[in-house]
Protein backbone atom coordinates (compact mmCIF):
# COMPACT_ATOMS: atom_id res chain seq x y z
CA UNK A 1 0.00 0.00 0.00
CA UNK A 2 1.25 3.51 -0.66
CA UNK A 3 2.01 6.04 1.61
CA UNK A 4 -0.76 8.77 2.02
CA UNK A 5 2.06 11.28 -0.30
CA UNK A 6 2.56 8.97 -3.04
CA UNK A 7 -1.14 8.48 -3.15
CA UNK A 8 -3.42 10.35 -6.03
CA UNK A 9 -4.28 13.77 -5.18
CA UNK A 10 -8.10 15.70 -6.12
CA UNK A 11 -6.46 17.12 -9.05
CA UNK A 12 -4.81 13.59 -10.19
CA UNK A 13 -8.32 12.36 -9.80
CA UNK A 14 -9.10 14.86 -12.29
CA UNK A 15 -7.03 14.23 -14.30
CA UNK A 16 -7.32 10.63 -14.65
CA UNK A 17 -10.85 11.30 -15.08
CA UNK A 18 -10.37 13.27 -17.81
CA UNK A 19 -8.08 10.62 -19.68
CA UNK A 20 -10.80 7.54 -19.21
CA UNK A 21 -13.84 10.09 -21.03
CA UNK A 22 -11.58 10.55 -23.85
CA UNK A 23 -10.94 7.21 -24.42
CA UNK A 24 -14.47 6.88 -25.34
CA UNK A 25 -15.15 10.38 -26.46
CA UNK A 26 -12.06 10.39 -28.65
CA UNK A 27 -12.27 13.53 -31.31
CA UNK A 28 -10.70 11.35 -33.74
CA UNK A 29 -13.86 10.09 -35.09
CA UNK A 30 -12.98 6.45 -34.77
CA UNK A 31 -17.09 5.28 -36.03
CA UNK A 32 -15.88 1.29 -34.79
CA UNK A 33 -17.32 2.50 -31.20
CA UNK A 34 -20.40 3.26 -32.67
CA UNK A 35 -21.27 -0.97 -33.75
CA UNK A 36 -20.48 -1.96 -29.99
CA UNK A 37 -24.00 -3.71 -28.18
CA UNK A 38 -25.47 -1.97 -25.82
CA UNK A 39 -24.47 -4.88 -23.14
CA UNK A 40 -20.46 -3.84 -24.25
CA UNK A 41 -21.01 -0.32 -23.79
CA UNK A 42 -22.85 -0.74 -20.75
CA UNK A 43 -20.34 -3.17 -19.52
CA UNK A 44 -17.16 -0.65 -20.19
CA UNK A 45 -19.26 2.57 -18.30
CA UNK A 46 -19.47 0.51 -15.55
CA UNK A 47 -16.08 -0.66 -15.81
CA UNK A 48 -15.64 3.14 -16.25
CA UNK A 49 -17.54 3.58 -13.11
CA UNK A 50 -15.15 1.01 -10.99
CA UNK A 51 -11.88 2.70 -12.08
CA UNK A 52 -13.62 6.27 -11.02
CA UNK A 53 -14.52 5.10 -7.15
CA UNK A 54 -10.92 3.34 -6.84
CA UNK A 55 -9.29 6.63 -7.86
CA UNK A 56 -11.20 8.76 -5.95
CA UNK A 57 -11.05 6.65 -2.58
CA UNK A 58 -7.87 7.11 -2.06
CA UNK A 59 -8.47 10.89 -2.36
CA UNK A 60 -10.87 11.04 0.18
CA UNK A 61 -9.10 9.69 2.60
CA UNK A 62 -5.82 12.28 1.95
CA UNK A 63 -7.61 14.60 4.03
CA UNK A 64 -7.90 11.84 7.24
CA UNK A 65 -4.43 10.73 6.40
CA UNK A 66 -2.97 14.60 6.50
CA UNK A 67 -4.76 15.13 9.49
CA UNK A 68 -3.35 11.81 11.48
CA UNK A 69 0.13 13.28 10.26
CA UNK A 70 0.04 16.65 12.17
CA UNK A 71 -1.25 14.67 14.92
CA UNK A 72 1.41 12.27 15.04
CA UNK A 73 4.15 15.55 15.19
CA UNK A 74 2.13 16.99 17.62
CA UNK A 75 2.11 13.88 19.47
CA UNK A 76 5.65 12.44 19.46
CA UNK A 77 6.82 16.20 20.00
CA UNK A 78 4.72 16.04 23.38
CA UNK A 79 6.41 12.53 24.20
CA UNK A 80 9.74 14.22 23.39
CA UNK A 81 9.52 17.15 25.80
CA UNK A 82 7.28 15.18 28.55
CA UNK A 83 10.02 12.60 28.64
CA UNK A 84 13.02 15.72 28.48
CA UNK A 85 10.98 16.82 31.79
CA UNK A 86 10.66 13.27 33.26
CA UNK A 87 13.80 11.56 32.18
CA UNK A 88 13.51 8.64 34.75
CA UNK A 89 10.41 7.73 33.22
CA UNK A 90 12.54 7.64 29.56
CA UNK A 91 14.41 5.32 31.20
CA UNK A 92 11.82 3.37 32.43
CA UNK A 93 10.88 2.65 29.09
CA UNK A 94 14.00 1.69 27.34
CA UNK A 95 14.81 4.53 26.01
CA UNK A 96 18.63 4.90 27.56
CA UNK A 97 19.19 8.69 26.06
CA UNK A 98 17.76 9.37 29.30
CA UNK A 99 20.07 7.75 31.20
CA UNK A 100 21.77 9.81 34.16
CA UNK A 101 19.17 12.39 33.95
CA UNK A 102 16.58 13.29 36.76
CA UNK A 103 13.68 15.84 37.02
CA UNK A 104 14.21 19.47 37.80
CA UNK A 105 12.12 20.32 40.74
CA UNK A 106 12.71 23.84 40.99
CA UNK A 107 10.01 26.75 41.05
CA UNK A 108 11.40 27.87 37.46
CA UNK A 109 11.42 24.64 36.28
CA UNK A 110 7.51 23.61 37.74
CA UNK A 111 6.49 27.12 35.81
CA UNK A 112 8.06 25.69 32.78
CA UNK A 113 6.19 22.43 32.84
CA UNK A 114 2.79 23.61 33.47
CA UNK A 115 3.08 26.26 30.06
CA UNK A 116 4.07 22.88 28.30
CA UNK A 117 1.82 21.48 29.54
CA UNK A 118 -1.15 24.14 28.74
CA UNK A 119 1.02 25.25 25.55
CA UNK A 120 -0.03 21.20 24.49
CA UNK A 121 -3.44 21.37 25.89
CA UNK A 122 -4.46 23.85 23.39
CA UNK A 123 -2.83 22.67 20.42
CA UNK A 124 -4.29 19.05 21.05
CA UNK A 125 -8.07 20.70 21.47
CA UNK A 126 -7.46 22.35 17.75
CA UNK A 127 -7.82 18.47 16.53
CA UNK A 128 -11.31 17.45 15.07
CA UNK A 129 -11.58 13.99 15.99
CA UNK A 130 -14.16 12.62 13.40
CA UNK A 131 -11.57 14.09 10.79
CA UNK A 132 -8.85 11.77 12.19
CA UNK A 133 -8.35 7.89 11.65
CA UNK A 134 -10.17 6.16 13.77
CA UNK A 135 -7.10 4.65 15.87
CA UNK A 136 -5.72 8.30 15.98
CA UNK A 137 -9.40 9.59 16.97
CA UNK A 138 -9.02 7.41 20.28
CA UNK A 139 -4.96 8.12 20.65
CA UNK A 140 -6.28 11.92 20.81
CA UNK A 141 -8.77 10.95 23.62
CA UNK A 142 -5.90 9.38 25.80
CA UNK A 143 -3.17 12.01 25.12
CA UNK A 144 -5.12 14.68 25.94
CA UNK A 145 -6.55 12.49 29.68
CA UNK A 146 -3.00 12.22 30.32
CA UNK A 147 -2.34 16.04 29.49
CA UNK A 148 -5.41 16.72 31.14
CA UNK A 149 -4.82 14.86 34.38
CA UNK A 150 -0.92 16.42 34.84
CA UNK A 151 -2.54 20.01 34.20
CA UNK A 152 -5.29 18.85 37.23
CA UNK A 153 -2.89 17.63 39.42
CA UNK A 154 -0.47 21.10 38.73
CA UNK A 155 -3.54 23.72 39.17
CA UNK A 156 -6.24 21.95 40.83
CA UNK A 157 -4.35 19.25 43.83
CA UNK A 158 -1.44 21.94 43.64
CA UNK A 159 0.95 18.34 44.09
CA UNK A 160 4.35 20.34 44.36
CA UNK A 161 2.67 22.58 47.22
CA UNK A 162 0.62 20.34 48.59
CA UNK A 163 2.28 16.91 48.33
CA UNK A 164 5.66 15.81 49.87
CA UNK A 165 5.40 12.17 48.58
CA UNK A 166 6.28 13.81 45.17
CA UNK A 167 9.81 14.46 46.24
CA UNK A 168 10.27 11.51 48.53
CA UNK A 169 9.65 9.19 45.58
CA UNK A 170 12.11 11.45 43.41
CA UNK A 171 15.14 9.01 44.54
CA UNK A 172 13.59 5.87 42.36
CA UNK A 173 16.79 4.41 40.45
CA UNK A 174 15.32 0.99 41.10
CA UNK A 175 15.55 0.61 37.34
CA UNK A 176 19.59 0.90 37.48
CA UNK A 177 20.12 -2.16 39.57
CA UNK A 178 17.53 -4.32 38.56
CA UNK A 179 18.27 -4.55 34.75
CA UNK A 180 20.94 -4.76 33.24
CA UNK A 181 20.54 -2.69 30.09
CA UNK A 182 24.21 -1.64 29.98
CA UNK A 183 27.24 -2.17 32.08
CA UNK A 184 27.18 -1.86 35.54
CA UNK A 185 30.19 0.85 35.12
CA UNK A 186 28.15 2.87 33.10
CA UNK A 187 24.68 2.39 34.82
CA UNK A 188 26.60 3.63 38.16
CA UNK A 189 27.99 6.85 36.64
CA UNK A 190 24.22 7.71 35.67
CA UNK A 191 23.68 6.74 39.34
CA UNK A 192 26.44 9.27 40.46
CA UNK A 193 24.82 12.13 38.13
CA UNK A 194 21.42 11.15 39.64
CA UNK A 195 21.82 11.07 43.37
CA UNK A 196 24.40 14.43 42.89
CA UNK A 197 21.10 15.88 41.85
CA UNK A 198 19.15 14.42 44.88
CA UNK A 199 19.61 17.12 47.60
CA UNK A 200 18.77 19.88 45.80
CA UNK A 201 15.28 18.27 45.18
CA UNK A 202 14.82 18.06 48.90
CA UNK A 203 15.54 21.42 48.98
CA UNK A 204 13.39 22.22 46.04
CA UNK A 205 10.78 20.41 48.18
CA UNK A 206 11.44 22.68 51.51
CA UNK A 207 11.18 26.03 49.54
CA UNK A 208 7.89 24.73 47.08
CA UNK A 209 5.31 23.21 49.69
CA UNK A 210 2.84 25.12 51.60
CA UNK A 211 3.56 25.53 55.47
CA UNK A 212 0.72 23.67 56.15
CA UNK A 213 -0.22 19.90 54.76
CA UNK A 214 -2.74 17.35 54.57
CA UNK A 215 -1.52 14.86 57.61
CA UNK A 216 -1.77 11.17 55.98
CA UNK A 217 0.38 12.94 52.77
CA UNK A 218 2.95 14.40 55.67
CA UNK A 219 3.23 10.47 57.33
CA UNK A 220 3.37 8.72 54.42
CA UNK A 221 6.05 10.73 52.58
CA UNK A 222 8.10 10.42 56.26
CA UNK A 223 7.71 6.24 55.47
CA UNK A 224 9.01 6.88 51.74
CA UNK A 225 11.60 8.96 52.44
CA UNK A 226 13.04 7.16 55.18
CA UNK A 227 12.56 3.89 52.62
CA UNK A 228 14.42 5.30 50.23
CA UNK A 229 17.48 6.43 52.21
CA UNK A 230 17.31 2.87 53.53
CA UNK A 231 17.23 1.19 49.92
CA UNK A 232 20.31 3.52 49.14
CA UNK A 233 22.23 2.81 51.89
CA UNK A 234 21.82 -0.96 51.38
CA UNK A 235 20.29 -2.35 48.11
CA UNK A 236 22.17 -0.43 46.17
CA UNK A 237 25.47 -0.49 47.83
CA UNK A 238 25.18 -4.15 47.54
CA UNK A 239 24.35 -4.06 44.05
CA UNK A 240 27.09 -2.09 42.80
CA UNK A 241 29.33 -3.85 44.96
CA UNK A 242 31.71 -5.32 42.32
CA UNK A 243 32.51 -2.13 40.61
CA UNK A 244 36.65 -2.28 39.98
CA UNK A 245 37.24 0.93 39.24
CA UNK A 246 38.47 2.77 41.90
CA UNK A 247 37.74 6.47 41.46
CA UNK A 248 34.26 5.72 40.23
CA UNK A 249 33.28 3.78 43.42
CA UNK A 250 34.77 6.40 45.45
CA UNK A 251 32.10 8.88 43.21
CA UNK A 252 29.42 6.78 43.75
CA UNK A 253 30.53 6.22 47.17
CA UNK A 254 29.98 9.95 48.03
CA UNK A 255 27.00 10.77 45.86
CA UNK A 256 24.95 7.98 47.24
CA UNK A 257 26.33 9.16 51.13
CA UNK A 258 24.85 12.67 50.34
CA UNK A 259 21.49 11.56 48.80
CA UNK A 260 20.58 9.29 51.23
CA UNK A 261 21.35 12.01 54.05
CA UNK A 262 19.08 14.62 52.54
CA UNK A 263 16.34 11.76 52.66
CA UNK A 264 16.98 11.53 56.23
CA UNK A 265 16.71 14.50 56.69
CA UNK A 266 13.89 15.17 54.95
CA UNK A 267 11.96 12.77 56.42
CA UNK A 268 13.20 14.66 59.72
CA UNK A 269 12.12 18.22 58.47
CA UNK A 270 8.41 16.89 58.02
CA UNK A 271 8.72 14.68 61.37
CA UNK A 272 9.79 18.09 62.89
CA UNK A 273 7.77 20.99 60.97
CA UNK A 274 5.24 19.78 59.63
CA UNK A 275 3.22 17.02 61.10
CA UNK A 276 2.53 18.90 64.31
CA UNK A 277 0.42 21.45 62.05
CA UNK A 278 -0.62 18.97 59.42
CA UNK A 279 -4.38 18.77 58.86
CA UNK A 280 -6.80 16.69 57.44
CA UNK A 281 -7.98 18.74 54.52
CA UNK A 282 -7.16 16.53 51.92
CA UNK A 283 -9.93 15.42 50.15
CA UNK A 284 -10.86 17.22 46.53
CA UNK A 285 -14.68 17.35 47.40
CA UNK A 286 -17.18 16.38 44.90
CA UNK A 287 -17.46 19.18 42.85
CA UNK A 288 -13.32 18.64 41.47
CA UNK A 289 -13.37 14.77 41.82
CA UNK A 290 -16.12 15.13 39.15
CA UNK A 291 -14.11 17.26 37.21
CA UNK A 292 -11.40 15.23 37.94
CA UNK A 293 -13.10 11.95 36.64
CA UNK A 294 -14.80 14.06 33.41
CA UNK A 295 -11.64 15.10 32.47
CA UNK A 296 -9.11 12.53 33.57
CA UNK A 297 -10.75 9.14 33.03
CA UNK A 298 -13.36 9.96 30.58
CA UNK A 299 -16.30 9.27 32.55
CA UNK A 300 -19.35 11.69 32.35
CA UNK A 301 -21.50 10.42 35.49
CA UNK A 302 -21.73 12.43 38.21
CA UNK A 303 -20.02 11.08 41.83
CA UNK A 304 -22.81 10.12 43.40
CA UNK A 305 -24.42 8.01 40.58
CA UNK A 306 -20.61 6.33 40.52
CA UNK A 307 -21.09 5.63 44.33
CA UNK A 308 -24.68 4.19 44.06
CA UNK A 309 -22.90 1.47 41.44
CA UNK A 310 -20.58 0.72 43.38
CA UNK A 311 -22.59 0.00 46.43
CA UNK A 312 -24.84 -1.98 44.41
CA UNK A 313 -21.86 -4.18 43.41
CA UNK A 314 -20.77 -4.04 46.71
CA UNK A 315 -24.31 -5.52 47.76
CA UNK A 316 -24.30 -7.87 44.53
CA UNK A 317 -20.57 -9.66 45.79
CA UNK A 318 -21.71 -9.89 49.56
CA UNK A 319 -24.93 -11.66 48.92
CA UNK A 320 -22.73 -14.01 46.02
CA UNK A 321 -19.72 -14.29 49.08
CA UNK A 322 -22.83 -15.58 51.36
CA UNK A 323 -24.10 -18.02 49.23
CA UNK A 324 -20.27 -19.67 48.57
CA UNK A 325 -19.94 -19.65 52.57
CA UNK A 326 -23.04 -21.89 52.54
CA UNK A 327 -21.70 -24.30 50.62
CA UNK A 328 -18.19 -24.18 52.22
CA UNK A 329 -19.62 -24.55 55.64
CA UNK A 330 -23.68 -24.49 56.13
CA UNK A 331 -22.99 -24.15 60.29
CA UNK A 332 -20.94 -20.68 59.88
CA UNK A 333 -21.72 -17.11 58.95
CA UNK A 334 -20.29 -15.73 56.17
CA UNK A 335 -17.98 -13.56 58.75
CA UNK A 336 -16.58 -16.85 60.03
CA UNK A 337 -16.23 -18.47 57.06
CA UNK A 338 -14.03 -15.72 55.62
CA UNK A 339 -11.81 -15.48 58.95
CA UNK A 340 -11.47 -19.28 57.97
CA UNK A 341 -10.78 -18.40 54.93
CA UNK A 342 -8.00 -15.66 56.22
CA UNK A 343 -5.97 -17.96 58.46
CA UNK A 344 -4.85 -19.78 55.66
CA UNK A 345 -1.93 -18.34 54.53
CA UNK A 346 2.16 -18.79 54.83
CA UNK A 347 4.63 -17.55 57.62
CA UNK A 348 6.56 -14.28 56.72
CA UNK A 349 9.78 -16.79 55.25
CA UNK A 350 7.14 -18.62 52.99
CA UNK A 351 5.77 -15.74 51.55
CA UNK A 352 7.54 -15.32 48.55
CA UNK A 353 8.26 -19.11 47.95
CA UNK A 354 4.71 -19.85 48.27
CA UNK A 355 3.80 -17.19 45.80
CA UNK A 356 6.25 -17.78 43.22
CA UNK A 357 5.30 -21.73 43.34
CA UNK A 358 1.61 -20.65 42.61
CA UNK A 359 2.58 -18.12 39.81
CA UNK A 360 3.86 -20.63 38.11
CA UNK A 361 0.79 -23.11 38.76
CA UNK A 362 -1.27 -20.24 37.56
CA UNK A 363 0.76 -19.33 34.30
CA UNK A 364 0.36 -23.19 33.76
CA UNK A 365 -3.42 -23.74 33.90
CA UNK A 366 -3.77 -20.43 31.49
CA UNK A 367 -1.72 -22.15 29.13
CA UNK A 368 -3.33 -25.63 29.37
CA UNK A 369 -6.76 -24.09 28.96
CA UNK A 370 -5.67 -22.22 26.14
CA UNK A 371 -7.50 -19.05 27.72
CA UNK A 372 -5.18 -16.61 26.17
CA UNK A 373 -1.83 -16.73 24.20
CA UNK A 374 1.71 -15.64 26.45
CA UNK A 375 3.76 -14.70 23.54
CA UNK A 376 7.22 -14.34 25.50
CA UNK A 377 9.02 -17.40 27.64
CA UNK A 378 10.37 -15.01 29.56
CA UNK A 379 8.80 -15.59 33.54
CA UNK A 380 7.83 -12.91 35.72
CA UNK A 381 10.38 -13.18 38.92
CA UNK A 382 8.56 -13.16 42.08
CA UNK A 383 10.74 -10.65 44.91
CA UNK A 384 9.77 -8.60 47.56
CA UNK A 385 8.83 -5.42 47.36
CA UNK A 386 11.31 -2.54 47.49
CA UNK A 387 11.72 -0.72 50.60
CA UNK A 388 11.08 2.63 49.39
CA UNK A 389 7.39 1.50 47.81
CA UNK A 390 6.46 -0.55 50.78
CA UNK A 391 4.44 2.37 52.46
CA UNK A 392 1.74 2.61 49.31
CA UNK A 393 2.07 -1.08 47.92
CA UNK A 394 0.56 -4.19 48.73
CA UNK A 395 1.33 -6.39 45.67
CA UNK A 396 2.62 -4.86 42.02
CA UNK A 397 3.67 -5.42 38.63
CA UNK A 398 7.00 -4.58 37.29
CA UNK A 399 7.43 -4.62 33.47
CA UNK A 400 10.57 -3.39 31.59
CA UNK A 401 9.82 -0.75 28.76
CA UNK A 402 8.35 -1.41 25.74
CA UNK A 403 11.52 -0.44 24.30
CA UNK A 404 14.18 -2.19 26.29
CA UNK A 405 15.68 -3.88 24.49
CA UNK A 406 18.72 -6.13 26.83
CA UNK A 407 17.11 -5.66 29.88
CA UNK A 408 13.48 -7.84 29.54
CA UNK A 409 13.54 -9.28 33.47
CA UNK A 410 10.00 -8.02 34.73
CA UNK A 411 9.29 -8.11 38.38
CA UNK A 412 5.94 -9.63 40.52
CA UNK A 413 6.62 -7.73 43.73
CA UNK A 414 5.16 -8.67 47.06
CA UNK A 415 5.08 -6.46 50.07
CA UNK A 416 6.12 -8.81 53.26
CA UNK A 417 5.61 -8.44 56.82
CA UNK A 418 8.79 -6.30 58.48
CA UNK A 419 11.36 -7.65 61.01
CA UNK A 420 10.20 -4.93 63.59
CA UNK A 421 6.74 -5.85 63.78
CA UNK A 422 4.77 -7.11 66.40
CA UNK A 423 3.66 -10.22 65.87
CA UNK A 424 0.25 -9.45 65.69
CA UNK A 425 0.89 -6.91 63.24
CA UNK A 426 2.54 -9.66 60.83
CA UNK A 427 -0.46 -11.93 61.06
CA UNK A 428 -2.69 -9.30 60.46
CA UNK A 429 -0.61 -8.29 57.00
CA UNK A 430 -0.49 -11.92 56.04
CA UNK A 431 -4.13 -13.05 56.78
CA UNK A 432 -4.42 -10.11 53.01
CA UNK A 433 -1.69 -12.79 51.68
CA UNK A 434 -4.28 -16.26 52.43
CA UNK A 435 -3.84 -18.46 49.50
CA UNK A 436 -7.33 -17.80 47.75
CA UNK A 437 -6.99 -13.96 47.63
CA UNK A 438 -3.24 -14.48 47.15
CA UNK A 439 -3.71 -16.32 43.83
CA UNK A 440 -6.49 -13.39 43.12
CA UNK A 441 -4.28 -11.01 43.05
CA UNK A 442 -1.74 -12.94 40.94
CA UNK A 443 -3.84 -13.90 38.20
CA UNK A 444 -4.69 -9.96 38.26
CA UNK A 445 -1.15 -8.63 38.25
CA UNK A 446 0.78 -11.21 36.16
CA UNK A 447 -1.37 -14.17 34.16
CA UNK A 448 -3.12 -13.34 32.68
CA UNK A 449 -3.41 -9.59 34.12
CA UNK A 450 -1.31 -7.24 33.29
CA UNK A 451 2.19 -8.91 32.59
CA UNK A 452 0.22 -10.96 29.58
CA UNK A 453 -1.32 -7.30 28.45
CA UNK A 454 2.42 -5.87 28.55
CA UNK A 455 4.02 -8.99 26.67
CA UNK A 456 1.02 -8.67 23.91
CA UNK A 457 1.67 -5.11 23.23
CA UNK A 458 5.75 -5.29 23.24
CA UNK A 459 4.89 -8.01 20.67
CA UNK A 460 2.71 -5.53 18.45
CA UNK A 461 4.30 -3.57 15.72
CA UNK A 462 3.59 -0.19 17.28
CA UNK A 463 5.10 2.45 16.59
CA UNK A 464 7.07 4.48 19.10
CA UNK A 465 3.64 6.62 19.70
CA UNK A 466 1.33 4.04 20.61
CA UNK A 467 4.02 2.32 23.02
CA UNK A 468 4.46 5.37 24.76
CA UNK A 469 1.09 6.64 25.60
Amino acid sequence: MKNFWQRPTRSAVLVESRKMSNRFLHPSGDRRLLVCSLRQLAAKRLSFGFILLALYLPAAVFAAQAEDAEYESVAEEYIKTYLAAHPLQGTALGLHEYDGKITDYSRLALDAELSRLRRFDDRLAKFDPTKLSARQSIDLRILQAAVKRDLFEMQEMSIFERNPMVYARAADVNVYIKRNFAPLEDRVRSLVAIESQIPNILIAARTNLNEKLPKPFVELAIQIARGSADFLKKDLVAAVGSVKDEQLRAAFQEANRKAANALNDYAAWLEREKLPKASLDFALGEEKFGRFLTQTELVDLPPQKILEIGLAQLKAEQDAFAEAAKKIDPNKSPIEVFKQIQSEHPTPDKLIPDVAKDLDKIRKYVLSHHLVNIPSDVRAKVKETPQYLRATSFASMDTPGPFEKRATEAYYYVTPTEHDWPEKQKQEWLTAFNYYTSDVVSIHEAYPGHYVQFLHLNARPAQHLPKRT
